[in-house]
């Protein structure tokens, strides 16, 4: 195992000097740092996990969480791998503070993240996508506080990492199901949850591009329901009563439960296909009674533990991760695979 006593002697340094360079204590000349950092390399030191654990829990790195979940059971599972994580590194003295809010407000998400100022280390959301918020996170990074966007990203924003899913391809592989399942021609009613969530947007535009190739289909109406169950009822409901002719809904966010409801409420009308996102329990009660066809799955559980597991690296063990961006796949299923 390489020690720092080792890289000291090679170097011909103090081990003193060696621990302010790889912990990057104190002040160290540029020439004796690079050298110190190029045997480290050269070596292929790790740092002593114990020792890590016993700096960290001096620190106590602090991650605040702002999410968009109340009201969306997406984001249960999304909990569930913080939480996972949270109890995982706790011996490391990180310490995780979550903050939820209901639907999709500036002023409301403004607040959260005000509430981690001077406090926080690293901040995880999933953004409203809005030149504030983005302005607020690009002050947290000139402030050295690590940034990651959850589940969506945001644009006009100087993040350090994004972890969710590709949207743009969520729409284009929805669209690219309904042809599989109807053929070439289509007339689609497409539930979004707000358009200045980038993610639903791009949902909308991948369907939107798709759609170019399938000269019969037509989308008839788009309709926005915060991700709220009984807005989603309420409008969908309205929306298959003014387009009698509709034979396909695509769900692009949450509220799901919702419009499916609003198509049993209709049982006059001819079957609709219906394609939306994500196997929390109550979509899966919806392909049991045959309303979904299938889903377009995007891994909620791993998307919060690989968000915890980025700020952990980068807290503990100063490690900054491989790449800018982390996307988990969007996985099709249908009832009986899921």
């Amino acid at each position: 195992m390489v020690t720092i006593k080792k890289i000291a002697e090679l170097c011909g340094v103090s081990r003193g000097t060696v621990d302010r360079v790889l912990n990057k204590r104190g002040r160290v000349k540029p020439e004796t740092e690079a050298a110190v950092l190029a045997m480290a390399k050269q070596l292929g030191y790790q740092p002593n996990p114990a020792g890590k654990a016993l700096a960290a829990r001096k620190h106590r790195p602090v991650v605040g969480i702002v999410l968009t979940s109340e009201g969306n059971p997406f984001f249960d599972d999304v909990i569930k791998g913080i939480k996972t994580a949270e109890e995982r590194y706790a011996i490391y003295g990180l310490q995780v503070e979550l903050k939820t809010m209901r639907g999709y407000h500036v002023e409301d998400q403004l607040a959260l993240l005000e509430s981690f100022r001077g406090t926080a280390n690293a901040i995880i959301v999933n953004p409203i996508n809005d030149e504030r918020i983005a302005e607020a996170l690009n002050d947290y990074v000139d402030q050295g506080v690590y940034v990651i966007t959850l589940n969506t990203d945001i644009e006009n924003c100087r993040r350090n990492c994004y972890v969710g899913s590709d949207y743009f391809n969520g729409g284009e592989t929805a669209c690219a199901l309904l042809e599989l399942l109807l053929g070439e021609q289509a007339s689609v009613g497409i539930v979004l949850g707000v358009r200045h969530v980038l993610g639903h947007r791009l949902r909308l535009e991948g369907f939107q591009q798709r759609m170019e190739r399938i000269p019969g289909f037509h989308i008839l109406e788009v309709i926005e329901n915060n991700d709220d169950e009984i807005y989603s009822y309420e409008r969908t409901r309205k929306m298959l009563q003014d387009y009698p002719d509709m034979n396909a809904l695509f769900i692009a966010a949450g509220g799901v439960y919702g419009a499916c409801r609003a198509v049993l409420s209709m049982p006059e009308r001819k079957k609709l296909t219906v394609v939306a996102f994500d196997s929390v329990p109550t979509t899966v009660e919806m392909m049991k009674k045959g309303v979904l066809h299938t889903i377009i799955y995007q891994h909620p559980y791993r998307q919060g533990h690989k968000a915890m597991d980025i700020a952990f690296q980068y807290l503990v063990n100063d490690i900054k991760p491989a790449c800018s961006t982390y996307i988990l796949k969007n996985e099709i299923k249908m009832l009986e695979n899921l």
